[in-house]
């Protein structure tokens, strides 16, 4: 355990979902590597991290291949983003581990009645397993993914919807964007909820603690963070 940090009690709480609730950002690398490598493109695991890591998958893709000067048309990002993604779901049914204090934090939010919801660039697809194996699907009512906007994070689009369909949820509740917590692991993402004016807390589950000085408060662990 860390130093505890105390937060107050917010109108929601907002979970990004790869690198907070789950480490299933080696799963997704190995599974963009099978994919991409018989292509002739491939990319570290530190190039990963430092550029592709805030991306959905279809501007992984993007990058991939402007990185390597290839051609690219939205035909080919179907079928990539299909190819990927089932390649994921048979690592995902494998095992996957939730980060430590993840499962507990979001089970006692519920439990609080606080309102929940999962934004994150991955597809639905890939989350709602994943959900279902750590029993946590009806702690999140609301999820908005890499499907339901155009713009992958750090553009603020994704959490300006998932405030928009809370507020609409909870209209009694969500008062503003600045009394939503946003909890996060990487700059992109921090930078999208800051976009769409919403308190952050970041989690060092994948980036140093200098690299995510934007957010409002940082944790090493969700083991540490507690919210009444």
């Amino acid at each position: 355990m860390g130093r505890i940090l105390a937060l107050p009690r917010p109108d929601a709480v907002i979970f990004d979902f790869d690198g907070v609730i789950v480490d299933t950002e080696p799963l997704h690398y190995e599974a963009f590597r099978s994919v991409l490598w018989p292509l002739g493109i491939g990319f570290t695991w530190q190039e990963y991290v430092d550029t592709y890591m805030g991306f959905d998958d279809r501007d992984a893709f993007r990058e991939a291949f402007r990185a390597h000067g290839r051609a690219f048309d939205d035909l080919r990002m179907a079928q990539l983003v299909a190819a990927k993604s089932k390649v994921f779901l048979a690592a995902v049914r494998t095992g996957v581990s939730a980060y430590p204090g993840a499962v507990p934090l979001i089970r006692s939010l519920h439990a609080a009645r606080i309102p929940l919801a999962v934004c994150s660039g991955a597809l639905r697809s890939d989350i709602l397993p994943v959900l279902e194996r750590l029993g946590l699907t009806a702690c999140f009512p609301l999820i908005v993914t890499a499907d339901d906007v155009r713009k992958s994070k750090p553009d603020p689009e994704s959490y300006r919807l998932a405030f928009r369909k809370l507020a609409l949820l909870h209209p009694s509740r969500i008062s503003s964007p600045d009394r939503c917590l946003v909890v996060e692991d990487t700059p992109a993402g921090i930078e999208a909820a800051k976009g769409a004016g919403m308190t952050v807390i970041a989690v060092t589950n994948s980036y140093p603690g200098e690299a995510l000085a934007l957010a409002d408060s940082i944790a090493g662990s969700l083991e540490d963070v507690r919210i009444p």
